[in-house]
């Protein structure tokens, strides 16, 4: 490795510490630097630099340690822009949940249940992690709290915004929230009726295309290619 090329590693490792420690105090910052702590390996990261050091092994010299810098930081963006498999399993249960929890609150509000009292119950019944929103809410309820405080706990799920404008909307002007928790959950079910079938024709649609791949260049070659040599004999 030549000296410009040691420079460039060594200039790159200060760059990644600078970043890794930056925006901390000062404290902080000589904590991170010097205290010694079990090294841990980052799988994001791992995969980011085995990428670029991929592509500076195939580029090669001065030009490829540059260019894997570059590609081994935009890989490990992108994977940290990708949703983690546990955060994703989460959020489809809760969406999977959200329409049972509807039509069991506005059950408890028909039989004369408080909506606190309510959505306690419910939490408990369903438990999971659209549970605990649901017992927050209810005890952000039973705490006093504003309703578009005590509700804006379940607005991160998908379509449980409407149930807490709906909420809201009852509190306010005294409106029956059964009615709507019930119409809600409706929605919910047909949405996600409608969003399996979209998935469904997708799936189709992404199992054809790999097979269109494969038999299109053995068509075009076994096929079409011996037609146009003859024509070009026959015309030259």
């Amino acid at each position: 490795m030549t000296p410009a090329e040691v420079l460039l590693v060594a200039s790159l490792v200060a760059a990644a510490i600078a970043v890794g420690v930056r925006g901390r105090p000062a404290r902080q910052r000589l904590a991170i630097l010097t205290v010694r702590r079990p090294w841990r390996p980052n799988p994001m990261r791992l995969a980011a630099g085995l990428g670029g050091f991929a592509v500076a092994l195939f580029v090669g010299g001065l030009p490829g340690l540059v260019v894997g810098a570059v590609v081994a930081v935009i890989l490990e963006r992108f994977l940290r822009g990708l949703e983690p498999a546990e955060a994703r399993a989460r959020r489809l249960r809760e969406v999977a949940d959200l329409p049972l929890a509807a039509d069991l609150i506005a059950a408890g509000l028909r039989a004369g249940a408080p909506v606190d009292h309510a959505a306690a119950a419910v939490a408990e019944a369903i438990g999971g992690p659209l549970g605990e929103r649901l017992a927050r809410v209810a005890r952000a309820l039973r705490l006093g709290a504003e309703p578009v405080e005590a509700w804006g706990h379940i607005a991160p799920v998908a379509g449980a915004g409407r149930m807490a404008q709906a909420a809201i909307r009852s509190s306010a002007s005294g409106a029956a929230l059964a009615g709507a928790l019930s119409r809600l959950a409706d929605d919910l079910r047909a949405d996600h009726a409608v969003a399996g079938e979209a998935a469904a024709r997708r799936a189709g649609v992404l199992i054809v295309l790999p097979l269109g791949l494969c038999f299109l260049p053995a068509f075009i070659l076994a096929g079409l290619v011996p037609v146009l040599i003859a024509v070009l004999h026959d015309v030259l």
